[in-house]
């Protein structure tokens, strides 16, 4: 069964809220900071879900007269204000570890509280797995930074599970702070990634190099179908990706005698193939006669 980004974020929203109640009543009967700052990390996770909803909503509207190219580039907005959560929580887990490891503590009911814990974990890392799929699906990288955040807070919370059970067995209280600081900091880089990833989307990245590789193939093979003694040449492909679509413009160039009615039945023969090897893209090909250079920089290489 395959799910819509919306209905994803809307459970992701409802499972943020049953996590918090569970790793906050962990916390609060054990007195862990580590269990603590899993807890406050899991109000990210609400506040992220709730805006990727926001965005992913938005991202989804076609296309106006005010924006013309489609509101896709919003899903840059949601990954990179859950980057800037992320690392907003790590600063206060922070703040408050190095208060308990200067004051250490000891910690309570730790079944009860691990119990709690590892069942947050198991709705987080089912739905994690559902998001990276849907992020596949979809090409959403809202979905794959709720995805990401997600895992994240899996794996922290195994590391707070095996800290806390290291601190009951050692009776170093000093572990269960210097635990959640390991926590914030892995937190942080994952906030910084996620800010990173944003900024080069919002800055019109090229395609992946495994997209690409399949357009110049589509070229090569579509050069190749054409009749013996036949000269076509391709150059000047740009690929850009906006959320969910992609782009890519390129210069084709034909033979001089061809009517402008066979060249352009050409190009859109390449524009169906090149759309049909390479879901949601969308593709601008300008046509040339052979010989002719257009202005600026060569970036492809020729396809005899």
């Amino acid at each position: 069964m395959t799910f819509t980004p919306k209905t994803l974020l809307r459970v992701s929203v409802a499972v943020a809220l049953v996590t918090i109640l569970l790793k906050g009543l962990a916390g609060y009967v054990t007195n862990s900071m580590g269990l603590i700052s899993d807890a406050m990390e899991s109000f990210v996770n609400l506040a992220s879900a709730m805006f990727a909803l926001g965005m992913v909503t938005i991202a989804a509207r076609p296309a106006d007269e005010d924006h013309p190219y489609g509101h896709h580039k919003a899903e840059y907005f949601s990954s990179g204000f859950e980057g800037i959560l992320i690392v907003g929580a790590a600063a206060a887990i922070l703040w408050v570890s190095v208060q308990r490891l200067l004051a250490p503590q000891p910690l309570e009911q730790l079944g009860w509280g691990l119990g709690l814990s590892v069942v947050s974990s198991g709705l987080n890392a089912a739905l994690a797995l559902a998001l990276f799929r849907a992020a596949r699906t979809h090409r959403s990288i809202a979905l794959e930074a709720d995805a990401r955040h997600l895992m994240t807070d899996v794996w922290t919370s195994a590391g707070v599970v095996v800290g806390i059970a290291a601190v009951h067995f050692s009776g170093w209280l000093w572990l269960d702070p210097v635990l959640a600081i390991g926590v914030a900091l892995n937190i942080v880089r994952e906030g910084v990634e996620l800010v990173w990833r944003s900024s080069q989307g919002l800055m019109d990245e090229a395609l992946d190099p495994e997209t690409i590789a399949t357009l110049r193939t589509t070229l090569d093979q579509f050069a190749a179908r054409m009749p013996e003694g036949t000269r076509m040449r391709f150059d000047d492909m740009v690929t850009r990706r906006a959320g969910q679509r992609r782009f890519a413009d390129l210069h084709m160039h034909v033979p001089g005698e061809w009517t402008l009615q066979h060249a352009a039945a050409m190009r859109d023969e390449l524009e169906q193939a090149l759309m049909d090897a390479v879901p949601g893209l969308r593709v601008t090909i300008q046509l040339l006669p052979l010989g002719m250079e257009a202005r600026g920089p060569r970036i492809e290489e020729e396809t005899a």
